[in-house]
């Protein structure tokens, strides 16, 4: 007998609000002019998380007999039960990051 069991739990994690980089940069020229340079950088991170459970069952069963000379006749019967259970967690990070660069 072999019996499975599967759980899947699904985990999503939004980072908000957006992360801002300001970088300044002044360029002086004759007429002294500023240039300012914005970046934005977007962080978006992703977990997914999945979560799996397998439970396997095992049944044996020996019989055994043994026949005397006599009239008589022994039968022995062994029943092992096993059964394994297995969780395996997987867990997966996407970070995604995006730069806009306004000036």
């Amino acid at each position: 007998m072999h019996a499975h069991t599967h759980e899947l739990a699904c985990m999503h994690t939004h980072t908000y609000p957006l992360i801002y980089m300001h970088a300044h940069t002044h360029t002086n020229v004759h007429a002294h002019t500023r240039t300012h340079t914005h970046t934005y950088m977007h962080a978006h991170a992703h977990t997914h998380a999945h979560t799996h459970t397998h439970t396997h069952t095992y049944m044996h069963a020996h019989t055994h007999a043994r026949t005397h000379t006599y009239p008589q006749t022994h039968i022995h019967t062994h029943i092992q039960m096993h059964t394994h259970t297995c969780a395996h967690t997987l867990t997966n990070t996407h970070t995604h990051t995006h730069a806009h660069t306004h000036t």
